[in-house]
């Protein structure tokens, strides 16, 4: 199975708020074609338009080398070998960052057209199909005001989310109003749901430890990426200091940065974004580091839905699954990119069980919303 194609999507919204760590404004996605008439669809949680330049530009030499003249010709069922080969022909300005992120999304489109091929879900491919539904915490940025907070969790329960997540914003500034926001959430919330807080990397280890204590009565799941990605030192005192789980790993890229969150940070869940880490072959280094070592692993998925279709099947076949991400943003990308939305029955999601990814794109909000 040749490719003969890859086709680089660029989407955004008609206005962009540029002071909100907010993912689902714009997005890229891309298509693998092959001579065999099937096509792979990933995405990339990254830069859209440095994305599309590194599929589109010409070559510079062998080590600097754009990914469509990598890519056309080769065998797609060949997925191990060509993440090698991408890995090689952008080592001179990657081995990082968007280079990793794009790699992720020809990756992903990979084992969407490997599934296809075979006649199996991706969660098959995997290492096989361990739970048909899985639980998803809403996941928003935090607002401003407390009350403002408590419309998002009421919305968060009247949706039937068992859990929820809020982080950035005005997180980490003022130690007093974070426990004011926390608390407000909980209200809301009650003890039966779950509630998490993604701190922004705004905090240090001291911060926040004094915040965790502050907030013991509120009860957290877990504190997330509360300090630099690779400040590993950091995450150590803090994870050996707390009950609390501390969570962390979406900005990552590759399997080495995994294992060191493990081994020299303790981190107790690990976030991996598939697309960015490096996709389901980096992915399933880290199914084998849950199973192993017991951390959890719950991908960051604050994008589109052809992502949360990719982060359903990665949890589906991990040894011990817990949850999944699911943004609540009010952005078209989030379910409106597929023809069929993902439907949530008692604050879970069905793994979709289609050959691939199981997912078709919607061809008019493309048009609407591509940019050339």
């Amino acid at each position: 199975m040749k490719i003969t194609a890859v086709e680089p999507l660029v989407l955004r919204m008609d206005r962009v708020d540029v002071s909100r760590a907010d993912g689902t404004q714009d997005a890229f996605l891309l298509r693998l074609h092959t001579d065999e008439g099937l096509v792979g669809i990933g995405e990339a949680d990254t830069s859209p338009y440095l994305a599309r330049t590194m599929i589109d530009m010409p070559s510079s030499h062998a080590v600097a080398r754009g990914l469509a003249e990598v890519l056309v010709g080769e065998d797609a069922t060949q997925i191990e070998r060509l993440w090698d080969l991408l890995y090689r022909a952008t080592y001179h300005y990657g081995r990082g960052g968007v280079a990793l992120h794009v790699i992720s999304a020809i990756d992903m489109a990979l084992w969407d057209l490997a599934g296809k091929a075979a006649g199996e879900p991706v969660c098959e491919l995997l290492g096989g199909r361990n739970v048909d539904r899985v639980p998803v915490y809403a996941s928003e940025v935090m607002p401003e005001t407390a009350d403002e907070v408590q419309r998002l969790a009421e919305k968060a329960v009247a949706g039937g989310y068992r859990a929820l997540k809020l982080g950035w914003g005005p997180l980490g500034s003022d130690l007093a109003r974070d426990v004011e926001l926390a608390t407000a959430a909980r209200e809301v919330l009650g003890p039966e749901r779950e509630l998490m807080l993604d701190g922004g990397m705004a905090y240090t280890v001291e911060s926040a430890l004094d915040l965790l204590e502050r907030l013991a009565e509120v009860g957290l799941y877990w504190l997330e990426e509360p300090l630099a990605a690779d400040d590993y030192d950091g995450y150590q005192r803090l994870a050996d200091a707390t009950e609390v789980r501390i969570a962390a790993g979406e900005a990552d890229s590759g399997l080495a940065a995994y294992r060191r969150l493990v081994e020299e940070g303790h981190v107790d869940v690990l976030q991996p974004d598939l697309a960015r880490c490096g996709g389901f072959t980096v992915g399933r280094g880290i199914r084998q580091l849950n199973a192993e070592r017991g951390v959890e692993a719950v991908p960051h998925c604050f994008s589109t839905g052809v992502l949360v279709a990719a982060s359903l099947h990665f949890v589906a076949s991990l040894e011990r699954p817990t949850w999944s991400e699911y943004s609540v943003a009010d952005s078209p990308f989030v379910s409106g990119v597929l023809t069929e939305p993902f439907a949530m029955v008692d604050g879970a999601l069905a793994v979709p069980t289609g050959l691939g990814l199981g997912i078709d794109l919607d061809e008019d909000l493309l048009q609407a919303m591509k940019v050339e």
